[in-house]
């Protein structure tokens, strides 16, 4: 097994670590509604997905 030999430093441990690091999902605006969505994805406040009704939202509730 493989032993360093000599410590990490703090330095080179958190520059090593600032790749480890949460990303915000893209968001759009709905066309039609205005509500904050998911990137190419179906609007779930109003069913609309680029200016086409998909999916009729109250029945689907």
């Amino acid at each position: 097994m493989a032993v360093p030999a000599r410590r990490t430093s703090k330095t080179t441990k958190r520059m090593r670590r600032t790749h480890f690091k949460l990303h915000v999902t893209g968001l759009a605006k709905c066309a039609n509604c205005g509500a904050m969505v998911k990137a190419h994805q179906v609007c779930p406040e109003c069913g609309y997905y680029n200016g086409k009704k998909v999916v009729d939202v109250k029945n689907a509730k």
